[in-house]
C-alpha cells in the first residue's frame, strides 16, 4: 500500500478530539485561557489557604462559581476537583455537539485521571473529629475525597453507562486518561469518551509536602516569576489546580453524524522509568520508550513533528532531562511550548489540560510562550517560544506527560484539514 493510502486508513479508522472543556487558573472557559495561555504572563498569587505556609502562593482557579456551574443540590456532595471535572465535563460534550438526551449511554465512557483526590475533605474532617468526636465527620467524606468521584460524577450528570475508571498515574494521570479513552475507541468497546484530568490540592498540608521535598519554588518575593520551564535559574514548581476534558470518537462516527473534529488523536504511547519514587530517569529512558511508542502508532518519523508541549515543570531535574530527550530524539528542532510557566503544575489535570492546548495550537496555527523564560542553560538546546506568541504552521505535535513514580505518557495529535470532511488529516484524502 502506497503512503498516501496508509493515511487515508487512518483518517477513516483513526481517534478525533471533538470537544474540549477547561478550568484553569488562566480561565474557566476554552477562549479565555487559550488567550492567557498565549499572553505568556504568569497567573500565580499569593493565596489567603496558604498564608504562614513556607510557600504561600500557588495557581487558584478565579473567577468560576463552581457551585452555580455544577446546578442543582449535587454540588454539595462533591469535592472541588469534581465539580472541575463536572463543568470541563459539560463543556466538552457541548462543544462536540453531542447531548447524553440524545446518546446510547451504554456506548459511552468516562476516565478521568486523578493524581490525589479530595484532600480538602480529608483535613476538614480530620478538624472536626478533633474538635467533636465520630459524630461530627461527614458521611459523604469516603464519596468527597476518592479519586474515582470525579470520573463517578461525571458519568452520573451524562447518563454514560460505558466504562468509567479513574486512572492515577500522579503527574501523567489526564494524559493516563486520554490514552486510555484511545483504547476504548479503537477496541469497540466505546463510541464516544469523555477523558480527561482534574486536581485541586491547593492546601497547607499539601503544599508543606511539596515545599519539604524541595519540589516548590521558593520565589515567595515574586509569585509571577517562580514557575520558569527551562530556565537557567528554575528552582521548582507552582502548585495550581483545575480541569481538562476532552471528547474523544472514532472519526468515521464524527463523519456519519456531520460532526466537527478539532484534531486527530494519532497515536499514545507509555513508558516507565522504574527509577525512583520522584527523581525522573535522568537518561529519560522511559520518557523516551513513551515518545517512541506514541510515534509509532500514529506511524511518524520523528522528524515529522513540528511542535512540542514539553511537560516542563520549572523544577532541576525534569526540565534537564525533558531537554536532554527532546535534543536526543528531535534534533531537527520542533518548536516547544511549556504551560506551566503561565498555569503552575496542576498535577492530575495537567496532562489533558495541555492536550487541550495542542489541539488549540493545531488549530490556531499559533505556539504559545513559554512564561519567564529568558535565556537557555549551556546544553540546552532547544527552540522554545519566548516573549510572544509564534505564529507557525504545525501538522504534527507531542504533548509530553511524566508523573512520579517513573509514569510517562506521550500523546500525538495530527490537524485536521479546516476545509475537508470530517476526520480528515490535512493534505490526506478522506477514505471513503
Amino acid at each position: 500500500m502506497t503512503e498516501e493510502g496508509r493515511n487515508m486508513g487512518r483518517a477513516d479508522t483513526g481517534v478525533a478530539v471533538t470537544g474540549l472543556g477547561l478550568v484553569t487558573p488562566a480561565g474557566a472557559d476554552e477562549h479565555t485561557f487559550w488567550a492567557g495561555l498565549c499572553a505568556g504572563v504568569s497567573v500565580a498569587r499569593r493565596c489567603h489557604e496558604l498564608a504562614g505556609m513556607p510557600v504561600d502562593f500557588g495557581c487558584p482557579v478565579d473567577g468560576a462559581d463552581l457551585d452555580e456551574a455544577v446546578g442543582g443540590r449535587s454540588a454539595w456532595r462533591m469535592a472541588r476537583f469534581a465539580k472541575m471535572a463536572l463543568v470541563a465535563a459539560r463543556h466538552a460534550v457541548a462543544d462536540a455537539g453531542l447531548s447524553p438526551k440524545r446518546w446510547d449511554g451504554d456506548r459511552v465512557g468516562v476516565v478521568i485521571g486523578v493524581g490525589v483526590g479530595g484532600v480538602s475533605a480529608l483535613v476538614d474532617n480530620l478538624r472536626r473529629l478533633d474538635g467533636g468526636g465520630p459524630d461530627a465527620v461527614s458521611p459523604l467524606l469516603v464519596p468527597m475525597m476518592m479519586p474515582n468521584a470525579a470520573a463517578g460524577e461525571v458519568a452520573i450528570a451524562l447518563r454514560a453507562h460505558g466504562p468509567s475508571l479513574a486512572p492515577a498515574s500522579a503527574c501523567a494521570s489526564g494524559a493516563t486518561a486520554i490514552a486510555v479513552a484511545r483504547d476504548l475507541l479503537t477496541s469497540g468497546r466505546c463510541d464516544v469518551v469523555v477523558a480527561g484530568g482534574a486536581e485541586s490540592v491547593l492546601t497547607p498540608l499539601v503544599a508543606s509536602a511539596f515545599a519539604g521535598m524541595g519540589a516548590l519554588s521558593r520565589r515567595t518575593g515574586d509569585p509571577a516569576g517562580a514557575s520558569r520551564p527551562f530556565a537557567a535559574d528554575r528552582d521548582g514548581f507552582v502548585l495550581g489546580e483545575g480541569a481538562g476534558v476532552l471528547v474523544l470518537e472514532r472519526t468515521r462516527d464524527v463523519h456519519a453524524r456531520a460532526g466537527r473534529p478539532r484534531a486527530l488523536l494519532a497515536g499514545a504511547g507509555s513508558g516507565t522509568d522504574a527509577h525512583h519514587p520522584t527523581s525522573p530517569d535522568p537518561a529519560g529512558a522511559g520518557a523516551g520508550r513513551a515518545v517512541e511508542a506514541a510515534l509509532g502508532e500514529a506511524g511518524w518519523a520523528a522528524h515529522e513533528v513540528d511542535h512540542i508541549n514539553a511537560h516542563g515543570t520549572s523544577t532541576p531535574l525534569n526540565d534537564a532531562m525533558e531537554s536532554a530527550l527532546i535534543q536526543r530524539l528531535f534534533p531537527h528542532r520542533p518548536s516547544v511550548t511549556a504551560p506551566k510557566g503561565v498555569l503552575g503544575h496542576t498535577l492530575g489535570a495537567a496532562g489533558a489540560i495541555e492536550a487541550a492546548a495542542t489541539v488549540l495550537t493545531l488549530e490556531h496555527s499559533l505556539v504559545p510562550p513559554v512564561a519567564n523564560l529568558d535565556s537557555l542553560p549551556d546544553g540546552f538546546d532547544l527552540d522554545c517560544v519566548v516573549k510572544e506568541p509564534r505564529a507557525q504552521h504545525v501538522e504534527r505535535a507531542l504533548s509530553h506527560s511524566f508523573g512520579f513514580g517513573g509514569h510517562n505518557v506521550a500523546l500525538a495529535f495530527q490537524r485536521v484539514a479546516p476545509d475537508g470532511p470530517p476526520g480528515t488529516a490535512s493534505g490526506v484524502l478522506a477514505a471513503g
